[in-house]
């Protein structure tokens, strides 16, 4: 990318595209069809399910369609409560919407940003069906506790692992826990096919379930075009799957480049006091989607107004999520209003956390800069 000193914007996120990813959409564009048609989506889906360790993979349009799949082929309906936590995009609560049941949200590990085997055993209600476990901006739950804490009360576990491709709790990949696990795609993820998603599990009947649902509800070896059912279209084309191919086969190399530039990061901003960036656990490997800061509320500087000084210096951050009890969109749920209570450590950290530049095109020159930037915007302030 150019340098900060001609002018141009340092983005927030953005993919890395190489002559491999245009030659295999290419491929697919000239010869994708006919007796081709799948060719790329079946090699995309087998390679992905092998990477994250799963038997069964299918391809979607998004993340938010694989976890409603999910939602709907285990059985979850009105009257029944998902926990999800309290810090996350609406994606991985809104499926719960979808099939008539409540989200209910649970507060987030001060360290990892994630849920705990406690922040969900406090939200546990008769009315329980299943736990939305979602890896934030590429780090992981304490998964062994929650695991074991679902199976004693015969909860279904979902790994929302959208922003997590190529993280490791305990030597397993991100993704390969609980009954089912989704994978986001989306232009600003560490793996793109610009939108998409994945949905991964390891039983045949669940596959084979999520198959006809998203198919209109046809079986997967329908010619009659003679519906079932009513379900959903929830696919991906052949295009996509071909730039997903690509770069399932680059991931280690994709992983790699995220993971220095947070090195980048970390080099340059451990002189600000009062400061700290995404943690690793020893046992967890960070892919580090996004590189976020949070500044010690002493500062006075809360996210927005860092948000737009860093944005005067053409450098454009994102936002740390806002608790999902308190955006307008739930705010007439009673499970929302009982979070704000409850969930401290969601609002004592979201309004002092941005997500900094983490698109591939940073070079460690940017990096500098925007933590020059940083370094001159808070140090002023006395803690």
């Amino acid at each position: 990318m150019n340098s900060p000193q001609t002018g141009s914007r340092i983005p927030v996120a953005g993919p890395w595209i190489t002559e491999k990813e245009v030659a295999y959409v290419t491929d697919a564009a000239r010869h994708g069809w006919y007796d081709r048609a799948n060719e790329y989506i079946d090699r995309f889906e087998s390679t992905f399910a092998n990477y994250v360790g799963r038997r069964f993979a299918i391809s979607l349009p998004s993340c938010t369609s694989g976890l409603h799949l999910s939602l709907l082929t285990l059985g979850i309906g009105p009257g029944d409560e998902v926990i999800v936590p309290d810090i996350t995009w609406i994606a991985t609560a809104a499926p719960i919407n979808y099939v008539g049941a409540t989200p209910v949200f649970a507060d987030i590990d001060p360290i990892t940003w994630c849920m705990t085997a406690g922040t969900i055993k406090a939200k546990l209600t008769p009315r329980t069906k299943a736990i939305i476990v979602v890896d934030l901006y590429g780090n992981m739950p304490d998964m062994n506790p929650i695991l074991s804490f679902a199976k004693e009360r015969s909860l279904a576990i979902i790994e929302d692992a959208a922003e997590a491709i190529g993280s490791r709790y305990e030597g397993k990949m991100a993704g390969a826990f609980g009954v089912f696990s989704a994978f986001s795609f989306h232009g600003t993820k560490t793996l793109t096919t610009g939108e998409g998603g994945m949905l991964l599990t390891d039983e045949r009947h669940f596959y084979d379930r999520c198959l006809m649902l998203r198919d209109h509800g046809r079986q997967p070896a329908d010619k009659s075009f003679r519906s079932s059912e009513v379900a959903y279209k929830y696919k991906m084309s052949g295009l996509q799957a071909a730039l997903g191919l690509a770069q399932i086969e680059r991931i280690e190399e994709l992983v790699s480049r995220k993971r220095e530039i947070f090195g980048w990061y970390r080099e340059e901003l451990q002189l600000i006091s009062g400061c700290r960036l995404n943690d690793e656990a020893p046992s967890t490997r960070n892919t580090y989607w996004m590189v976020t800061i949070i500044v010690d509320k002493a500062f006075g500087m809360e996210k927005g107004r860092l948000i737009d000084l860093l944005k005067e210096n053409k450098i454009d951050c994102r936002p740390f999520f806002d608790p999902l009890s308190s955006i307008p969109a739930y705010q007439s749920l009673p499970e929302a209003r009982q979070a704000k209570k409850q969930n401290h450590v969601a609002y004592e950290i979201s309004p002092y956390a941005v997500n900094l530049p983490s698109g591939f095109n940073l070079s460690r020159e940017a990096v500098r800069y925007v933590c020059e930037t940083l370094r001159g915007l808070l140090n002023p302030v006395k803690m």
